[in-house]
């Protein structure tokens, strides 16, 4: 088979940018100044009404986890998934601005199991208007799991990465993944390699493997769907940068702000479920009482009330996100 990337001419092209220590036009396009302070939105809204309210343009990164459509909960039943699916789509195509990203967790639904609501069906939805630039299809790799008779056990769950244009802002430095010192040693000897290439470490690749969350993980807050911090952290870092506004609209667990906070990014974190508020809570707690789990932000945060949710900084976009008026 023939290697294409021998002829890819967007890694040619990137290459070449890196030798002449140069970046790729989507990082010249956004805000890079120093963050001094980061604001987050947490409440309970119905996703397409907090949609609804949001500037054009005004968010950097949709992290999206909705139902499934397989009917276990009131929230999760839809005669109708792809109409309802396609309302959101569309309002999240109008919110993002040009270098955002749109990630979305889901899974395939198997043996005619309840009715459309997979990641299929919203990848149909999104080719079909035209709504999306499909990135990367993301498998993450598990160990734990239910066990199977008929079929093989599933070990993975799939994230879809979709952006508005191809100047989509991602930072894949920032969550390389070190080389061990062997490895080190022996690439160094390979002189088409460069050093400083050796020592940023390698691209974790779409295959993630990172263990689930078992019943007594210290970062379980309750929720039955909640995602490891690890991955909500590695789409934050890489397809976000400092200052920048991050939006789940299906936030369960509210981890997305969790995360947001540790790495100065504002967030809106909304849930149809009252429990989010509840489990944001728990999230405060646990971080205050075990920072040596993780590493401690330098800047500071604020914790926006639903009534002060219009100074947030999402009403604020332009060349330089201003500092939102609480007192207003």
């Amino acid at each position: 088979m023939v290697n294409r990337s021998h002829n890819n001419q967007g890694l040619i092209g990137m290459n070449y940018l890196q030798k002449c220590g140069r970046s790729h036009k989507s990082g010249l396009q956004v805000n890079m100044e120093p963050t001094t302070e980061s604001y987050h939105s947490v409440f309970v809204a119905d996703c397409l009404d907090v949609l609804s309210r949001l500037p054009d343009e005004s968010v950097q990164l949709i992290i999206c986890d909705p139902p499934y459509n397989i009917q276990m909960a009131e929230w999760d039943i839809h005669s109708d998934y792809q109409s309802w699916a396609n309302q959101w789509l569309l309002e999240a195509r109008r919110v993002l601005c040009e270098t955002g990203n749109f990630v979305i967790f889901g899974g395939l639904q198997y043996q005619g199991e309840a009715v459309s609501g997979d990641l299929l069906s919203i990848i149909t939805e999104v080719r079909r208007q035209k709504l999306f630039n499909l990135v990367n299809l993301i498998i993450w790799n598990y160990r734990n799991g239910m066990s199977a008779h008929r079929f093989f056990a599933n070990r993975h769950e799939e994230i879809v990465w979709f952006t508005k244009s191809k100047k989509y802002y991602f930072d894949l430095d920032s969550v390389r993944e070190p080389f061990d010192e062997n490895t080190k040693r022996l690439y160094r000897k390979d002189k088409r390699l460069r050093p400083e290439s050796i020592e940023k470490g390698k691209n974790p690749t779409n295959v993630w493997q990172i263990p689930r969350l078992n019943a007594n993980s210290k970062e379980r807050v309750g929720h039955p769907t909640q995602k490891p911090i690890a991955i909500i952290e590695r789409l934050i870092r890489s397809l976000s940068y400092e200052g920048a506004v991050v939006l789940d609209f299906f936030a369960g667990s509210a981890v997305t702000t969790r995360v947001a906070m540790q790495h100065g990014r504002h967030s809106i974190s909304t849930d149809k479920e009252d429990e989010i508020t509840a489990y944001f809570q728990k999230h405060l707690t646990t971080w205050k009482q075990r920072k040596d789990m993780f590493t401690s932000t330098n800047i500071p945060f604020q914790v926006l009330e639903v009534n002060e949710f219009n100074s947030h900084p999402v009403f604020h976009t332009g060349t330089n996100l201003k500092k939102p008026d609480i007192n207003k």
